[in-house]
């Protein structure tokens, strides 16, 4: 067996997430005291007892999702299972500091900061009703790119997420976007829905947060990664300090390209990916990307304990 740890990006947030884990293992409860410490608030009294709606909020959703998935990787610790049992750690979007934070890169303090900057700067970047989000659901990056093209009209429209064969979200102006989930019906996609998010991510229109969290980023210490990051926007491993930094900053305007992420890995030789953190988003789209692969989610302490007992 061949492991890679991925960690999930916004929408798998869900009110009571890390909270079995903190329960039963110390050090899971560290993470969550931790973060709340970094951002001077009990953000895990609103991961555990909140609202959705505000647990929902970027700013919020951002950190929480680390947190979640740190008290996992905690827990696997625990377990008996280091970040240096996976060739490689990669995260969707968000997810990426996650990565970072799973394999030494950066600090929790520091990533659940940078993360609280990075969900108000995206959040800021676009004023409230000008940006949206499609899932065009049916067709390839290539089909989705043209149509995001055609549907551009001098607007910005671009495709944001190359999730999987089957998914691919589009991101920008809120006329373009919904020109183009149109215009995708048309040329064939089973489905074009708008997605219920708070800003166009993953697009030109999100530059003002480029440079916020360029300036975010420069200021924090970044360490080499114990274990090879896949970077989103670039498909290809990297360790290197300084590219880590330039990468997370090309990443707020950039694609996800996290279909062609978990080939790469796969191409490396890994047939297993373990899902830290909250729910099973990203286990669902490595199955659609090669069936060959196996996907185990590890975001309760029993998920924990099975992993650990699966490397024996």
């Amino acid at each position: 067996m061949t492991l890679a740890f991925v960690f999930p990006g916004q929408g798998a947030q869900a009110i009571g997430m890390g909270k079995a884990l903190a329960e039963a293992y110390p050090a899971a409860q560290a993470i969550f005291a931790e973060v709340d410490d970094a951002l001077g608030e009990k953000l895990s009294a609103l991961i555990w007892d909140g609202a959705i709606e505000e647990l929902t909020l970027t700013r919020n959703a951002q950190p929480a999702l680390m947190a979640t998935s740190m008290a996992a990787m905690r827990a696997l610790e625990a377990e008996g299972v280091s970040v240096s049992a996976a060739s490689f750690v990669a995260g969707h979007s968000l997810g990426e500091y996650s990565a970072l934070a799973a394999a030494g890169a950066l600090s929790v303090a520091d990533t659940a900061r940078l993360l609280r900057t990075r969900g108000e700067a995206m959040q800021s970047a676009v004023p409230v009703g000008e940006g949206a989000m499609a899932a065009v659901l049916g067709l390839d990056l290539e089909a989705v790119r043209e149509v995001a093209e055609a549907a551009a009209q001098g607007e910005v429209c671009q495709a944001a997420n190359d999730n999987d064969p089957t998914q691919v979200v589009v991101s920008g102006s809120k006329a373009a976007v919904e020109r183009a989930a149109e215009l995708a019906k048309e040329k064939g996609a089973k489905r074009a829905v708008m997605l219920p998010v708070s800003a166009p991510f993953h697009c030109a229109l999100m530059q003002p947060a480029a440079d916020v969290m360029a300036e975010a980023l420069a200021a924090v210490d970044i360490k080499a990664p114990a274990v090879p990051v896949v970077a989103n926007v670039r498909v290809e491993a990297v360790s290197d300090p300084d590219q880590i930094r330039d990468l997370l900053v090309a990443q707020v305007t950039g694609s996800v390209r996290w279909r062609e992420s978990v080939q790469f890995m796969a191409g490396q030789g890994v047939d297993t990916f373990w899902e830290i953190g909250a729910g099973k988003a990203l286990s669902g789209m490595i199955r659609k990307i090669d069936r060959s692969l196996a996907s185990k989610a590890v975001g309760a302490p029993e998920d924990a304990q099975a992993a650990a007992q699966s490397l024996g």
